[in-house]
C-alpha cells in the first residue's frame, strides 16, 4: 500500500503538505476529508488519527499526525532537495525557529481573523462590525510586522536565497480570504514581493489550485456546514471566553 495523505485544502496546514508533495512528485493517494461535513469526526477516520484532525499520514501501516511532523517525514523520506529543510545547522535552525514561532503567532492570528469574516456573518447574519474588525486587524498587523522585521528582513526568503519550508507554511497561512477591502499585501511591498517569489518556487498555477477552495470560501453557506460543526464554530467564535474577538 502506498503513500496516503488524508486532508481538506480549506485547511492552511493541508495545503501546504499539498503543494509540498506535488512540487517535490512525491507519489501519494490523495484522501479527501471533509471538514465542513464532519467527515474528519467519524470513527473510521479516528483509526487513521485518533486525534480526529487533518492532515493525517498513512504509510503501510505507520500512521502519522501534525503537519510539521508529516512535511519533516516526508522531506527525509523522500531525500528532497537541501534547500527546503537545510543540512547547514543554522540554517535548519532557522527553519526551525520560524515553524516554532508560527503556531502561536502567525497561523493563530491569521486563522481567526479569516473566520471572523467569512464564519461570523453566517452565524449571526450580519457583517463583522468595523470597531471588530479594526481590533482582530490590529493583532494581525503586529505579526505581520514581526514577520518582516524578524524572519523576512531583506533576504529573498526567510532563510536566504532559497525558498524553505518555513516560507511554504508561511505563504499558506496569508493566502487566506480576506474581506471588507483589507488586502493583507496592497501596502507592505516587501510581502508582496515574497510572495511572488514563493508562487514563483512552487509554482503559481499549483499554487492556485491548492487554494482556490479557500479562496472561495466567502460563498459559504450554512446548509453546505455539518449542524455540529456550526454548533462548534458559535462556541469558538461568540462564547466570550474563548473568542478573542474584541468587545468594543
Amino acid at each position: 500500500m502506498g503513500l496516503e495523505l488524508y486532508l481538506d485544502l480549506l485547511s492552511q496546514p493541508c495545503r501546504a503538505l499539498y503543494i509540498f508533495a506535488r512540487t517535490n512528485n512525491i507519489p501519494f493517494e490523495f484522501k479527501h476529508v471533509e471538514l465542513m461535513k464532519g467527515q474528519h469526526r467519524t470513527e473510521e477516520f479516528r483509526k487513521v488519527n485518533m486525534l480526529m484532525k487533518v492532515p493525517a499520514l498513512k504509510d503501510g501501516s505507520f500512521t502519522l499526525a501534525e503537519s510539521i511532523a508529516i512535511l519533516l517525514y516526508l522531506a527525509r523520506k523522500f531525500k528532497t532537495p537541501d534547500h527546503w529543510y537545510p543540512s547547514d545547522l543554522q540554517k535548519r535552525a532557522r527553519v526551525d525557529e520560524y515553524l516554532s514561532w508560527q503556531h502561536k503567532n502567525m497561523k493563530k492570528n491569521n486563522f481567526f481573523f479569516s473566520p471572523c469574516q467569512v464564519l461570523l456573518p453566517l452565524l449571526t447574519g450580519q457583517p463583522l462590525s468595523p470597531e471588530k474588525l479594526e481590533g482582530v486587524t490590529e493583532e494581525l498587523n503586529v505579526v505581520l510586522k514581526q514577520f518582516e522585521e524578524k524572519f523576512l528582513q531583506d533576504k529573498p526568503f526567510i532563510v536566504g536565497n532559497e525558498i524553505s519550508l518555513a516560507d511554504l507554511v508561511a505563504l499558506v497561512e496569508l493566502m487566506q480570504p480576506v474581506g471588507a477591502g483589507y488586502n493583507l499585501f496592497e501596502e507592505r511591498p516587501k510581502l508582496a514581493a515574497w510572495r511572488s517569489r514563493v508562487e514563483e518556487a512552487v509554482g503559481k498555477q499549483l499554487c492556485q489550485e491548492a487554494h482556490e477552495g479557500i479562496l472561495n470560501a466567502k460563498n459559504l453557506t450554512a446548509d453546505k456546514i455539518a449542524p455540529e460543526l456550526l454548533e462548534h464554530f458559535k462556541h469558538q467564535l461568540l462564547n466570550p471566553r474563548v473568542s478573542r474577538v474584541p468587545s468594543r
